[in-house]
């Protein structure tokens, strides 16, 4: 199957062209025997056996936590070694004499469908919740509305924004039975649960715990009726978490409609560990939380005249990084885009799919993520009858199967599918846990 050839494929296809031409370098060292059989020289993006290749996991195990502290392919890995060799032989080392970030920046908007201008770059996820929820502004009054279902860094962020502001935060439930979630009870529930002064909203694109994947093109919709009757300092802003969407799911910022999207990319984009971007479009609702590095910054501190407004590069933390890694994320963005948006979502779904049809057969498993491909993403959680998740999660390590336990009470056992998994792996996992029965 042909990636779809539109502007950001062919985008994507030069940079992997660009990072590629870096592996013949003559600083470079010899090659590992992984590295060389997963090097880009022999990389077809159309080939799937060829993607999970670029990868240097122990091919003895089926890997269904990949998502977790995810492996980078042969590229990005390469991209992080070009950086870290030219930054250890000279401390002035700017990748092509430019502004590595901004490169960064338009790598990632290319992706998410947006301008460089509305990226923050940020460590992780959980730093970039961090800076949303401890610099929006609230006037008196004003509420936050999250709901039971999301991960600690947004609960914690909205509990040290309410001790900030004095805003009360309120939960919704937005399903008894995950594995019968509907769209329609959950755009409901979050509008039931909206105040008069409600002005953020805060939900997970797919919630870790149980894989249900939102609706959020139709929550952003609700909103946005809701909206048309309030002043703009009082319009509900609709923040996403959205790092087990973002790198397995196709749709940019344009379709999700929301406010502000945030994401690590070292998890289902398989980039650099510890790198992760905020994407906004309500940046004037926010302070910076730590002082930039920033032209703009630099100027204000110089002239003693603040900013007028809140910028993503203001709202980007200043200091100095893991810049190897950093400036290797242009690197995980062709990578996905040269494969094809659409296809990986294709392929991470089809095989949850293929997933959840073996699992459901099993009298002893109990499915809790929705068979439905419009609310669920990669991840697949389930519950084994009389067999506590840790135990049923070390008889598949025993079996050379990788998954992982959700980090709720109570815990649940999970699988990820994506593009370093295949069919036969899937069909393995069954194998394996049919024995527990």
């Amino acid at each position: 199957m042909t990636p779809r050839l539109n502007r950001r494929a062919l985008l994507g296809a030069g940079m992997l062209a660009g990072v590629a031409a870096c592996t013949s370098s003559p600083a470079a060292p010899a090659p590992t025997k992984a590295a060389t059989a997963a090097s880009p020289a022999s990389f077809d993006p159309q080939d799937w056996a060829s993607v999970r290749a670029q990868f240097a996991l122990d091919p003895a195990y089926a890997q269904f936590a990949a998502f977790i502290l995810a492996p980078a392919p042969a590229l990005v890995r390469e991209a992080v070694r070009k950086h870290r060799d030219g930054l250890d032989a000279d401390p002035h080392y700017l990748p092509d004499g430019g502004d590595p970030d901004e490169a960064v920046r338009a790598a990632a908007a290319r992706h998410l469908g947006a301008e460089p201008s509305a990226v923050a770059l940020t460590d992780s996820t959980t730093m970039g919740l961090g800076l949303l929820y401890s610099g929006l502004r609230l006037r008196p009054g004003q509420d936050v509305l999250t709901t039971e279902h999301d991960f600690l860094a947004t609960h914690e962020g909205l509990r040290l924004l309410a001790a900030r502001t004095g805003a009360k935060v309120r939960r919704v439930r937005l399903y008894d039975d995950p594995a019968r979630a509907s769209a329609d009870r959950i755009v409901t529930a979050i509008k039931e649960g909206l105040g008069d002064r409600t002005r953020v909203v805060a939900v997970t694109w797919v919630h870790s715990s149980t894989g249900v994947r939102l609706p959020v093109r139709e929550i952003a919709g609700m909103l946005a009726d809701v909206n048309k009757s309030r002043d703009e300092r009082d319009r509900a802003l609709l923040c996403v978490d959205g790092v087990h969407g973002f790198g397995a799911m196709a749709d940019d910022v344009t379709a999700l409609g929301c406010d502000f999207l945030v994401s690590g990319t070292h998890k289902w984009l398989f980039g650099p560990r510890g790198t992760g971007i905020v994407w906004g479009n309500a940046w004037d609702a926010l302070d910076p939380v730590i002082p930039a590095f920033s032209e703009e910054s630099f100027e204000a501190w110089r002239t003693g005249r603040p900013p007028e407004r809140t910028t993503a590069r203001l709202a980007t933390p200043g200091g100095y990084k893991a810049f190897e890694h950093r400036w290797a994320m242009p690197a995980a963005f062709a990578f996905q885009e040269v494969i094809g948006p659409d296809r990986i979502q294709r392929r991470t779904q089809e095989l949850a799919t293929r997933l959840k049809a073996g699992l459901g057969d099993l009298p002893n498993v109990t499915l809790v993520t929705p068979d439905d491909p419009a609310l669920s993403a990669g991840l697949v959680c389930v519950s084994v009858d009389g067999t506590d998740p840790g135990r049923a999660m070390q008889h598949l390590r025993t079996e050379m199967i990788s998954t992982s336990l959700t980090p709720y009470d109570p815990p649940l056992l999970r699988f990820g599918t994506s593009i370093v998994t295949t069919p036969e792996q899937v069909d393995q996992a069954v194998a394996a846990m049919r024995k527990l029965a």
